[in-house]
């Protein structure tokens, strides 16, 4: 049976400018200025505005206008508030443009390439072998990952051959074209089934007498596993040699690469790891002066064209087609009214995030001493701005700022803290700083373990745990005192 009853319910819901807004904060310099293109492409409404346009021309803009005396159309909408628009300038136009931008220039950061496995089926159809084992050789090359290594199994490659080619061959037939053929193409190294193939395939390449090229070559093929553990005692011992030559020896295997394939991209097109900071952080007379780093979006405006367009569609109320046209016209002026706006709250949001973030870490940027800097997280932020803890994560989410000590990752100057023995708060960044320098000057014959690094930094005056000196030499990339081993 079916009853009817009443349900009060609490609920929040994101506007789509909302979310729309959200998604622009967080967005770095170079992917704002990809959107803002994709805008400008699909909103007609919306324009550059030219850098000579001044508001006296806006000015005469709306008195023509109101000196028209133009009608409404019977619609929901009023068309009005386009034509006598006496909002001030900042609401319709977005100047996005800072002195200080003038040394980042918009580079391109797109560059021709080939791609490895292209390189490589050049290569292979410039060897004289059969169709079949061209084509082979070519499924071989297709399997090959971004670093040249061929992972999969060969018995899979054979049964992928005989469904999806049509080629029924065997594993042995297979392997002989991957060592013979694919393995000898350049770059060498390329279609190696582990490290240890790959780097062999490098030193045989290196046609020479040399002892120390000869005793590399032997190390990798016969004492890979030692090598990797750095047990360079039990190699000394094994070939009777002096630490000299296996220095030397050892040289020569670090001039090889892991990754051959590291030159090239799986695509046609290679995109340079450039990094344009969104913020630019001065120093002036013991005042840090944060900044926007806003070159790449340009001044934006409402399109006069369009608000013509939408006058002149006013003056036929009886139209149906007209109708439908203005309807569109008005979507489009609310749409890139709205987006210029959302514009100007994102760099408002920005400008005051790092503004507050530069109030925080003052002495940090003053110095560029990491030791300086302050233990400081999201919630730090938020409380100075007012924002919400999301927001802020939004705002530093990859980005960069440009200071006179280099370019920074934002994410960077946020840490946890911990105590020290004089019940100081200090950043885990500032224990992380201490920990590198520790390391760094240890002596490389004989490493310092974890145990070692913690009564060094107790020492310092910092207690820390055995497990938490390992979990920062983890997140610093440093490896454990056997692989630090050098002679």
């Amino acid at each position: 049976m079916l009853k009817q009853h009443l349900q009060l319910k609490l609920g929040q819901k994101l506007a789509p400018q909302q979310i729309q807004l959200m998604k622009l904060i967080q967005l770095h310099t170079l992917e704002f200025e990809e959107e803002l293109e994709r805008e400008l492409e699909e909103n007609p409404a919306l324009e550059i505005a030219k850098e000579e346009s001044t508001e006296d021309e806006y000015a005469s803009l709306e008195d023509s206008y109101e000196t028209e005396g133009t009608e409404s159309i019977e619609t929901d909408f009023d068309v009005d508030q386009y034509l006598y628009d006496d909002e001030p300038n900042y609401k319709t136009a977005s100047s996005n443009y800072s002195p200080d931008d003038e040394e980042f220039d918009n580079e391109s950061l797109l560059t021709e390439g080939q791609s490895l496995y292209d390189y490589l089926l050049e290569q292979i159809h410039l060897v004289n072998i059969s169709e079949e084992d061209e084509k082979i050789a070519e499924y071989i090359i297709g399997n090959l990952d971004t670093d040249g290594y061929l992972r999969r199994e060969i018995k899979s490659l054979v049964d992928d051959l005989a469904f999806s080619q049509g080629i029924y061959t065997t594993k042995e037939k297979v392997e002989d074209i991957l060592e013979n053929y694919v393995q000898k193409l350049d770059p060498p190294g390329v279609g190696a089934r582990g490290l240890q193939e790959c780097l062999l395939l490098q030193i045989e390449k290196k046609v020479s007498s040399d002892k120390a090229v000869s005793l590399a070559a032997n190390i990798l093929r016969y004492q890979f596993d030692a090598l990797t553990n750095k047990h360079y005692n039990k190699i000394i011992q094994k070939y009777d040699i002096e630490e000299e030559d296996l220095r030397d020896a050892l040289e020569e295997i670090a001039k090889l690469s892991p990754k051959v394939g590291g030159n090239f991209d799986t695509q046609t097109i290679t995109i340079n790891q450039e990094i344009i900071p969104d913020f630019v952080i001065q120093v002036k007379d013991g005042q840090v002066v944060p900044m926007l780093n806003s070159k790449n979006a340009p001044t934006l405006r409402v399109s006069e064209e369009y608000k013509d367009i939408l006058t002149t569609y006013s003056h036929d109320k009886n139209s149906s087609e007209h109708k439908q046209a203005a309807l569109f016209i008005k979507q489009k002026l609310d749409a890139a009214k709205w987006y210029i706006d959302a514009i100007n709250q994102r760099q408002n949001t920005l400008l005051q995030t790092i503004t507050a973030i530069v109030k925080f870490q003052k002495d940090y940027f003053i110095t560029g001493d990491d030791k300086s800097l302050k233990p400081m997280i999201l919630k730090d932020v938020a409380d100075i701005t007012g924002f919400d803890i999301s927001t802020i994560s939004r705002v530093v989410k990859s980005k960069y700022a440009d200071t006179p000590n280099g370019i920074i990752y934002l994410k960077d100057l946020f840490s946890d803290s911990l105590t020290n023995d004089d019940g100081e708060e200090v950043s885990t960044k500032e224990i992380k700083t201490h920990l590198q320098e520790v390391i760094s000057k240890e002596n490389k014959r004989k490493p310092l373990t974890d145990d070692a690094l913690v009564i060094i930094l107790k020492e310092q005056g910092y207690n820390i745990a055995r497990r938490t000196i390992a979990k920062y030499r983890e997140q610093l990339n440093i490896p454990v005192a056997r692989l630090r081993k050098e002679l």
